[in-house]
Formats: C-alpha cells, sequence, structure tokens
C-alpha cells in the first residue's frame, strides 16, 4: 500500500499519525493481555502526541515512502521516546506521579515493572528498525545506527546526564551550555524523526537535519515556557519544577520574553532549511509553529 501522498494540514496531518502509530503498535502489542509488562508497555506509548513519529510519516511522505516502512520507523521513535519518559518520571529521576494527565506507569504499576517496560520498548524500537521490512539491510542499518546514536551517551541519555549536573552548578550558565544540554536531551530525537523519512529513502538528509535540529531546541524552549505558565492540568504533568530543582533553562537565562524570541528565531530557520521542498513541506512548518505555541 502507498503512503497517502496528499498533504493534510498539520491539525489533521497530527492524528493521522497518532492513528498510523496505534494501528502498528496494536499489531506488536495488541490489547488485553494479561501480562503486566506488555500492559505497561502500551499504557507508556498510548496517549501522546506523536509528535516524533508525524515527523517521521510527514518526511517519508515528502519521499514517497511506503506506509509499511514509514509506520514501524514511527512506531520505533515513539517506542524509543516512551522508553525515556518512563524512565525520566522515576524517583530516582524526576520524580513525577503525572503524564499526559495520567498516573506515571512507575504509579499504575510499581517502579520495577516501570523500569522493565521501559527497557522493553527500548529494545522493540530497535526490532521495529531491524525487521526485513523496514527496507534494505542498508536502510535498516541506517537508521539503526543513527538512533542508537541518538538515544545513547551523545545524545539523550549524555543529554540527560548533563541536565542532572548542571542542577548543581553554582555559577550561572552560558546559552551554549544550555543549547548542548537540549541538543542531547531532547533534540537528538527529534533530529532523527525529522531525517528518518529520507533515509528511508535514501534521499538527502540535510535538510532535514537542520530543521530537526532548529526544532529540537524550539521544543524544549517551549518546554521550558510551559514550566513557568502553564498549568498541571492543561501541561498533564507536573510545573514549576525547573526552577525548584535549579535546573538550566532557556527561561533562567534569557528569561521568559527572550525564551520566546528565541524559539521564534528557531522556527523560522527551521522553515527557512525546508524550503527546497516547496509548498510540499508546508505541514512540516506548520508543525514548527504548532511546537512554540502549544499548551502541553
Amino acid at each position: 500500500m502507498q503512503h497517502d501522498i496528499r498533504r493534510l494540514p498539520f491539525q489533521e496531518a497530527l492524528p493521522r499519525a497518532q492513528r498510523v502509530v496505534q494501528t502498528c503498535l496494536n499489531a506488536m502489542i495488541p490489547e488485553g493481555q494479561a501480562n503486566d509488562l506488555l500492559n505497561a508497555m502500551r499504557y507508556g506509548v498510548i496517549g501522546g502526541k506523536a509528535l516524533r513519529g508525524f515527523l517521521v510519516l510527514e518526511g517519508a511522505r515528502l519521499h514517497r515512502v511506503t506506509i509499511g516502512p514509514a509506520s514501524m520507523a514511527a512506531l520505533a521513535i515513539e517506542c524509543l521516546h516512551a522508553y525515556s519518559l518512563i524512565h525520566d518520571d522515576l524517583p530516582s529521576m524526576d520524580d513525577d506521579d503525572l503524564r499526559r494527565g495520567q498516573p506515571t506507569v512507575h504509579k499504575t504499576w510499581d517502579e520495577a515493572t516501570a523500569v522493565l517496560a521501559g527497557d522493553a520498548l527500548q529494545a522493540l524500537a530497535f526490532e521495529l528498525l531491524s525487521h526485513s521490512d523496514i527496507g534494505s539491510a542498508e536502510v535498516s542499518r541506517s537508521l539503526v545506527y543513527g538512533m542508537a546514536t541518538a538515544a545513547g551517551r551523545v545524545g539523550m541519555v549524555g543529554g540527560q546526564m548533563l541536565d542532572i549536573q548542571a542542577e548543581s552548578k553554582t555559577d550561572g550558565h552560558t546559552l551554549a551550555e544550555i543549547e548542548a544540554i537540549q541538543n542531547g536531551k531532547t533534540g537528538a530525537l527529534i533530529r532523527w524523526s525529522a531525517m528518518a523519512g529520507a533515509e528511508l529513502a535514501q534521499a538527502e538528509t540535510e535538510p532535514l537535519r537542520i530543521y530537526g535540529d532548529k526544532l529540537g531546541l524550539a521544543f524544549q524552549i517551549a518546554d521550558d515556557i510551559l514550566d513557568v505558565e502553564g498549568d498541571e492540568v492543561t501541561v498533564g504533568k507536573a510545573v514549576g519544577k525547573d526552577e525548584a530543582a535549579g535546573k538550566a533553562t532557556f527561561v533562567s537565562l534569557l528569561g521568559l520574553d527572550g525564551a520566546k524570541r528565541r524559539a521564534d528565531e528557531l522556527v523560522e530557520s527551521a522553515c527557512d532549511a525546508i524550503s527546497i521542498y516547496g509548498d510540499d513541506a508546508e505541514t512540516l512548518k506548520e508543525a514548527a509553529r504548532f511546537v512554540v505555541n502549544r499548551t502541553h
């Protein structure tokens, strides 16, 4: 089956991505399992915006990639992202009781189940990218290597470690230091997501890499702003925690107005980077604008 090559506006394309991810998840982990691990895995994935999966699918649409491999790659990044959130919510990390407006996995089950569900989702992400349906061995290797790099010591996990260490720093933080933290912690997986569609097509990735870089930083700035201006019910998780923990954020360095200006600049740069695709990239541009104006 061919990917639906019609470009939808972002407000329709994002729910479509959510449905695609859900359908693929149902095929991998059917509902109604009498198994705490599988149910915790599903619970961790379901209910999110699926923005990263959307980026995969939209990049695939740009390059006329079929829905089979595109949906598997989209689910893979959503599984990896869910694993990171499950572990991030644990008492030993950010110690959060609420995620996406629902009790976190370790609150719904227990800490051991949450750790194992996160571990299993990480493994499932690489299982999906290694499947023969994803494409050639070269395509699979490229996606697996890229995800491993984005998720590991020089990507998300490394950025998370820098973020933890920054909490004990007493002499302030530079913009370069904060960007280095967030390029890993948040940006690396968004960058992978933006590039994955081109990787599936074995096409040029540079415009989408730049787009993903800028979008990742803009996304984190929006998160920092929501932690200050948002309310728990709308955001779906605890707010006001960054300042209390002494976290290094764009808001703590630039102030609210400065952070908002920086986010707008990043969105403009992200949109410029994909101008090569013409009108076909308008949905991705809408996504970038959504990221900095979202309320949750």
